[in-house]
């Protein structure tokens, strides 16, 4: 590729594996809520349980379409690893990011399902710091590798929803 510098790895620089970033957010939620400070949400409980599974299911949905189409493209979901083809279908439609939006879903839900609070509230900084530690250097890595492409499918799909 001609915007590649030769000696340049081919992969985002993503140092920190992005499901560990959630994960350690869904501790630091329960343990704020558990240990530090209730933030319990003042919603009933058949409204607690739908809201969860609705969320819980839309999160699964998109981090399933997101792996089902890195597998039929033979391509590996860790975003450190090389791209060779901008997925532009199915969930990829609707968010460049499914996996993570799946990911936030399934944090909101389960914040929800366990009336924790802190577990939304974490949302803002945790996107934040996806953003920093992954995001920014798929994006940079995918504008280097293709292009107009890229900045294209960039243009015409929203970076969260």
């Amino acid at each position: 590729n001609p915007r590649m510098e030769p000696n340049e790895r081919d992969g985002a620089a993503v140092r920190l594996p992005p499901p560990l970033v959630y994960l350690l957010a869904l501790i630091a939620g329960g343990v704020l809520h558990r240990f530090v400070l209730p933030l319990p949400l003042p919603i009933g409980t058949l409204a607690r349980v739908g809201g969860a599974i609705v969320a819980i299911g839309l999160g699964l949905a998109m981090v399933a379409g997101a792996i089902g189409l890195f597998r039929r493209t033979g391509q590996d979901p860790k975003p450190w690893k090389s791209t060779p083809e901008i997925i532009s279908s199915g969930v990829y439609t609707i968010s460049r990011n499914p996996m993570y939006v799946g990911m936030s879903l399934l944090l909101a839900g389960i914040g929800i399902g366990w009336a924790n609070g802190w577990l939304l509230v974490l949302l803002l900084p945790l996107w934040l710091v996806i953003y920093r530690t992954a995001i920014r250097h798929e994006e940079a890595y995918l504008e280097r590798k293709f292009g107009d492409r890229y900045l294209e499918y960039k243009r015409s799909v929203r970076r969260w929803i």
